[in-house]
């Protein structure tokens, strides 16, 4: 071999490991930048997982509900409690009432800052009998009755809600409603301890009661402007309670609640019996479930019973008289409540489906008063058996817009009137109590542009007295301002 050619093998070995070396080199800077890049991405997200079980842990301790939020798109199930056992929720755009703020909303100065929602509501009506002269045949009337809205442009009932947390351990909420002729009255004012135990919820206070379906609804969230006729007639459109009430979740696959409510019972069918102890009481069940992935449903029974004193209530007797008449006695409802949602895969935003139903029975029992004070001590038995019931259904056809048609069918039966068996008095001195049987058809349309505003179209032909027919046509309108949480299902 050559002096040159060993001088180039000699050269070359020589470079061979300082390329090793500085590939080497280049790798293991690679591989470091790589390593820190991973420890760094790793960090952060472990930082945002713990950031999240921090919030979880104060949302449970203070045991308060969802954060206050606009309410989900149409589409998005409705959280519930128990969500893994209870029907998915598939909501309707709509209005929805304020939730108290939690987690991370609830600290720092905002902690003492409660979630605010106003709802504005107004009609204009067109009708074809006087709304000032409404009243249900055959119903012993509530005294505070729910009829057609004035006619022409009128303002509806406003709603001005406050809610917050008021410890780690207590929330309230307090709504009140504004009339248009610029009386306030309180609607609910209550504080509620939930995880009073496993799956266990109190409120105490002025409430909406749970039993059925409608009643613990807000007007604004209704899918028709006026409450069923069965709800106007037995409860004068919806039923208070002053008092606790309790309901317990149960922890299974299927949804189970069970609900307990005591009160003083001085709204109607009650009244105020100024006596020590619980005027009304009422038990309340419900299981739902899921059918496949594109329907889910409820279904109810509740059960409510008042204690009525010297109820009184004005009629026209046989010489055309104005008299005021007195109930004393007891009252008992039952409501039967079914409900089932349905959308496409689940997914409400374009199409949607909502099937209700609700059947109330209602037995009166006690003394019946003629022409209070005038005909002081005439009096007797009475008994009544009631019913009355409603079927409704509500399609959106396309996003934000939806169709729905709804029947009310009530029936007085024929009360036993111990003045009228007896002949003191004859059947019509109680011209209000011949039996009936009310009836009206119900049809609207209504567009939301976002689930804070929405207009409807309704018209219905109204039979509450059989001898006439009321024809009504409403136009609605129901905003949404501030903050709001998701209605149940």
């Amino acid at each position: 071999m050559s002096t040159r050619n060993v001088v180039a093998v000699l050269c070359a070995a020589a470079a061979w490991p300082l390329g090793a070396r500085a590939d080497t080199a280049d790798d293991l800077r690679e591989v470091r930048q790589q390593l820190a890049e991973i420890k760094a991405s790793y960090e952060a997200r472990v930082q945002a997982l713990e950031a999240r079980l921090q919030a979880l842990q104060t949302h449970i301790e203070a045991g308060a509900q969802r954060p206050a939020a606009a309410s989900p798109p149409e589409g998005v199930p409705t959280p519930v409690p128990n969500a893994a056992a209870a029907p998915t929720a598939i909501p309707a755009v709509a209005p929805t009432e304020a939730a108290p703020p939690t987690g991370a909303a609830a600290g720092g100065v905002a902690a003492f800052n409660p979630a605010i929602s106003l709802i504005l509501n107004g009609t204009y009506a067109q009708v074809s009998q006087d709304p000032t002269r409404h009243r249900i045949q055959g119903f012993i009337p509530s005294g505070g009755e729910v009829g057609p809205p004035p006619r022409s442009f009128s303002l509806g009932e406003s709603e001005l809600t406050l809610a917050a947390n008021v410890d780690p351990t207590f929330s309230g909420r307090l709504t009140a409603s504004i009339t248009p002729d610029d009386r306030i009255s309180v609607e609910e004012a209550l504080f509620e301890r939930q995880g009073l135990f496993d799956g266990a919820t109190l409120r105490v206070g002025r409430f909406l009661s749970t039993i059925g379906y409608l009643n613990a609804q807000h007007a604004h969230a209704w899918d028709f402007t006026d409450a069923p006729l069965a709800y106007q007639a037995f409860f004068g459109g919806q039923t208070q309670t002053d008092g606790l009430h309790v309901h317990w979740i149960a922890p299974t696959e299927r949804y189970v609640e069970l609900g307990l409510e005591l009160g003083a019972g001085r709204g109607f069918p009650g009244s105020d019996t100024n006596r020590n102890g619980i005027g009304s009481t009422a038990l309340v069940a419900h299981v739902g479930d899921d059918v496949g992935e594109s329907g889910s449903w409820r279904a109810g029974l509740s059960w409510v019973a008042n204690r009525a004193s010297q109820r009184a209530y004005g009629d026209v007797n046989a010489a055309g008289r104005p008299v005021t008449n007195l109930f004393d006695g007891s009252s008992r409802t039952w409501v039967a409540d079914a409900i089932f949602k349905w959308a496409p895969g689940g997914n409400a935003t374009r199409t949607n489906l909502k099937l209700q139903a609700e059947y109330l029975r209602r037995t009166e029992s006690g003394t019946l008063t003629s022409d209070a004070p005038a005909a002081a001590g005439l009096a007797d038995g009475y008994r009544s058996s009631q019913s009355g019931w409603y079927a409704q259904a509500v399609y959106q056809f396309m996003p934000q817009w939806r169709a729905g048609l709804r029947y009310d069918r009530l029936d007085s039966g024929a009360p036993r009137i111990g003045l009228v068996d007896s002949g003191a008095l004859t059947a019509a001195d109680f011209p209000i109590l011949e039996s009936a049987r009310p009836s009206r058809t119900t049809a609207m349309v209504d567009w939301s542009l976002s689930e804070f505003s929405r207009f409807r179209l309704q018209i219905a032909a109204d039979r509450s007295n059989p001898a006439v027919t009321d024809r009504q046509l409403f136009l609605q309108y129901i905003m949404s301002l501030g903050a709001h949480g998701a209605h149940a299902f």
